[in-house]
């Protein structure tokens, strides 16, 4: 068995961006080739398309330490928007874009893409969304399955760290995170079922893709899930995140809670029949309120707050982030939680403009412009 002291927990992260006009703040319809073109250029295979052609990808490489993640998130960052500018485009980090219409959207001209835009329709035409997905190694002989079922109850205080999706088709939704109660529309996504270990997820890929439903693992679009091609297991409920401190600060602490959880197997290991409807209960509770929710207990205890189960997450894996090097990165979790995430920040300023008498869409152009600015990393 891994020394888990000496594990490195190496980790990678993916970023979606959206594309907007500069002046209108709309979502671009229509991006040059030549866009994609100079990104490749420039960033090789750190630059990805994604479903919608407004849309573009951001892979890291493998990290061993957050400051490199650092380093190289903002050079991808600032590189990237530097391009756009130069197509007369703008980037912008959110889980859906504000005065996006969803119905305008095109396609990437990608097979993979074109598939799926005829397979799921309507569900993948609306599927104007943007996330984070944080990859973590996880040691040689412990099954990633059993550590996902343990890593689960966690998920929603997860989403809650980093909505940043209020808005949808041009209007204030109510929920912090619109975009994951629009995911919902696929199939295979949410809270993952309890499986008893790899073996048994395996069993379930193959029933599927024996049906015809998947090619292969990679088409089970859970929260969180075991990657295919990689030894990691991947976290995938998360909001992209405007503010790259954010994107860091989730990372690390994800990092650090799959890291407490292979020193410690005694947490996590209780599963009912009832854990996963909790658990899908406390993240409708945090696509609607994000830090602001109150979750219910997976033993049936009292409630308690959010922010108190994120903090109590932080002390557990303290230990953790001083092996990993990544102390400064889970400080910006309280400033999150004094402070809220974007989403708190879209909402207040939209009120903000709306209040001193801007119609909503002007006020809507406002986020956007915010959104602009958050997206670019600071000096």
């Amino acid at each position: 068995m891994t020394d888990i002291a000496q594990f490195p927990f190496t980790f990678g992260i993916e970023e979606e961006f959206f594309l907007t006009h500069p002046k209108s703040r709309s979502l671009a319809i229509e991006v040059p080739r030549s866009f994609q073109g100079a990104c490749r250029r420039r960033f090789g295979n750190a630059i990805a398309t994604e479903l919608l052609w407004s849309q573009i990808e951001i892979v890291s490489p493998v990290f061993e330490r957050p400051e490199q993640a650092r380093e190289e998130l903002t050079r991808l960052r600032r590189g990237v928007a530097e391009i756009a500018i130069a197509k007369h485009l703008r980037l912008l980090a959110a889980g859906t874009h504000p005065i996006c219409a969803w119905g305008e959207q095109v396609e990437t001209p990608k097979k993979r893409y074109r598939d799926l835009m005829v397979d799921f329709q309507i569900v993948a035409r609306r599927n104007v969304l943007c996330g984070l997905h944080i990859h973590v190694a996880v040691p040689p002989g412990m099954d990633r399955v059993r550590l996902m079922n343990r890593a689960m109850p966690w998920l929603p205080a997860f989403l809650a760290l980093s909505t940043s999706s209020p808005f949808w088709n041009r209007a204030a939704t109510g929920l912090m995170s619109y975009r994951q109660a629009a995911y919902d529309e696929w199939p295979r996504t949410g809270v993952p079922d309890h499986f008893e270990d790899e073996a048994e997820y395996a069993r379930l890929v193959e029933l599927l893709a024996a049906g015809g439903a998947v090619k292969d693992a990679s088409y089970l679009w859970w929260a969180i899930r075991p990657v295919l091609r990689y030894p990691t297991l991947e976290l995938r409920i998360c909001d992209a995140c405007t503010r790259l401190e954010d994107t860091l600060a989730i990372a690390a602490l994800y990092r650090c809670l799959i890291r407490m959880l292979c020193r410690r197997p005694e947490v996590g290991a209780v599963w009912t029949p009832f854990t996963r409807r909790l658990i899908d209960e406390n993240r409708w509770r945090a696509k609607r309120h994000g830090l602001d929710a109150e979750f219910v207990s997976l033993s049936g205890g009292a409630r308690r707050t959010c922010k108190a189960v994120i903090d109590d997450l932080v002390g557990q894996v303290a230990e953790d982030a001083a092996a990993l090097g990544c102390e400064r990165e889970l400080a910006r979790i309280h400033t999150l939680l004094d402070e809220g995430t974007s989403a708190h920040a879209q909402t207040k300023l939209y009120r903000a403009y709306v209040a001193r008498g801007d119609t909503p869409h002007h006020a809507m152009q406002s986020v956007v412009d915010w959104l602009i600015a958050a997206t670019l990393p600071a000096n």
